[in-house]
């Protein structure tokens, strides 16, 4: 996949702790040729799941600010669950014109799916117990069941295939065993990604779960609702913006990279840069 011809029509910056967002970088690069898209990692505190939360907004809205002033993006996709539920009102807050397209949950989604009104989740610790995915059930699941499942690994396990690495079913089973041990597991249908990472393991996951599950992957409704958001932003770029380069940034060098470096070009980019505009403020691991 290459990147689209100049002029682009529009500018914009995904964001996610990882390769996880790539998904939705590809799912753009399907749905329009002429967006310019820069990418930004942030592997020097993979994975958000695991970090508290105060650290994450502090480290989000510190980045994303140097980020948003250095490539004058026209909108930024928090492409990743976990900065999503947690730093958007930080975001909007501190940039106010500036258009921000989250990730959230599929409950939505799910409950319009279900048949049995038993649904699962497949998510970060960080996003299954915060109070968001609660008000998300009440407000469009409240006669569903939800099995919301944290795998804490599958983050990880989903960076290793990305570059090519063998990763055994049974990490993969065990990531999932989860959703499959609840009392009402048996009713259990649909199965929504709450993490952006998990699009990369998807085709994994389907062959070791019970084959009638639908599974739902929110990458292309995003990158939709993406596109629906740029129709209200003007088509001439900011002068600083009209780099011909797309550039995919990571704030850490990643595991692996040559790997990685192979890989990116399927996503429109020619290598990965290390971006030298990081807080400097440490990584709190979570209890």
């Amino acid at each position: 996949m290459s990147s689209p011809a100049h002029p682009a029509s529009h500018r914009i910056l995904a964001f996610d702790s990882g390769i996880g967002g790539l998904g939705i970088v590809r799912a753009l690069r399907t749905l329009s040729s002429t967006l310019a898209i820069d990418y930004l990692a942030d592997t020097a505190v993979f994975p958000y799941g695991e970090q508290q939360d105060d650290f994450l907004i502090d480290r989000i809205v510190a980045l994303l600010s140097g980020a948003i002033r250095t490539l004058q993006p026209q909108a930024v996709v928090v492409a990743c669950n976990t900065a999503s539920t947690l730093a958007l009102p930080a975001l909007r807050a501190a940039w106010p014109d500036m258009p921000f397209i989250g990730c959230v949950p599929p409950i939505r989604w799910a409950a319009r799916t279900t048949r049995t009104q038993v649904i699962g989740l497949l998510a970060t610790r960080a996003t299954i117990r915060r109070p968001y995915l609660n008000n998300l059930q009440a407000l469009y699941a409240p006669n569903c069941t939800l099995i919301a499942h944290a795998a804490p690994g599958l983050a990880a396990c989903a960076e290793s295939l990305f570059r090519g690495e063998d990763v055994p079913d049974s990490t993969l089973a065990h990531e999932i065993s989860g959703l499959f041990d609840r009392d009402t597991s048996h009713k259990l249908d649909t199965v929504g990604l709450g993490c952006t990472h998990y699009t990369f393991v998807l085709e994994r996951l389907k062959a070791l779960a019970p084959p009638h599950i639908t599974w739902l992957d929110p990458a292309p409704a995003v990158a939709r609702h993406t596109l629906t958001v740029l129709q209200s932003c003007p088509t001439s770029l900011p002068a600083a913006a009209t780099h011909t380069a797309q550039q995919a940034f990571f704030t850490a060098t990643p595991p692996n990279a040559a790997a990685l470096r192979q890989r990116l070009p399927l996503f429109g980019f020619s290598d990965l840069t290390l971006w030298q505009n990081t807080p400097s403020h440490a990584p709190v691991s979570s209890a």
